[in-house]
């Protein structure tokens, strides 16, 4: 199963609600933090949707 590391760069604060329940969602919530996601169209429409508040640093096969 392929994966993607997600890592969170940019703060939640002042943000609409949406977009904080997204990054909930991808199970970010502090600061600098990466979680290992399946590379599903699900979590790349979430990524696509705050890009501005992470960054995909590694795909891995």
């Amino acid at each position: 199963m392929a994966t993607i590391v997600v890592k969170q760069i940019g703060s939640p604060i002042r943000r609409p609600a949406s977009q904080r329940a997204t990054l909930k969602g991808l199970g970010l919530n502090k600061m600098n933090r990466t979680r290992e996601l399946e590379d599903t169209p699900a979590v790349r429409g979430m990524v696509a949707k705050i890009p501005h508040m992470v960054a995909i640093i590694e795909e891995k096969a």
